[in-house]
């Protein structure tokens, strides 16, 4: 018995092989060059960069692999706001890191959600759990 062949499989935007192995450089100018006249300077400002700093690592006389995860998601979060398509994974991976779970802000906001949909009892359950963590958390 034979099998069809299968047609290949478009790849996502974030999933172009071409892409793969990018360096936070390469990504930069990549992502620069689609913001329509946007500069580095434009983005380390609004990314709460400086400006010398960015410019090292488009340069590469920077390293990389110890970029605080909050100036990559601000990254994202400028270039998301220009108009262009990108994700925190492209950023995490061109630094040669392992993409990380959810922002703080992500999380709490989760946290929240859940807190919310609580019954009162159950509410009340949860501070009192929350607050034994804490104390334990203290003394550890």
């Amino acid at each position: 018995m034979t099998s069809q062949p299968t047609p290949p499989v478009e790849p996502e935007p974030g999933d172009d092989p071409a892409r793969r192995g990018e360096d936070l450089a390469a990504l930069l100018e990549r992502l620069l060059s689609a913001s329509q006249g946007r500069t580095q300077k434009d983005l380390a400002s609004e990314a709460g960069i400086s400006y010398p700093t960015l410019n090292a690592w488009m340069n590469r006389t920077r390293g990389t692999s110890r970029i605080d995860p909050e100036k990559l998601r601000a990254m994202v979060e400028v270039f998301r706001r220009w108009g262009v398509r990108t994700t925190p994974r492209e950023f995490f991976e061109a630094v040669g890191r392992p993409v990380p779970g959810p922002s703080r802000d992500e999380r709490e906001a989760r946290l929240l959600k859940l807190y919310r949909q609580l019954p009162e009892a159950r509410q009340r359950a949860l501070l009192k759990d929350a607050e034994a963590m804490l104390q334990v958390s203290r003394i550890t």
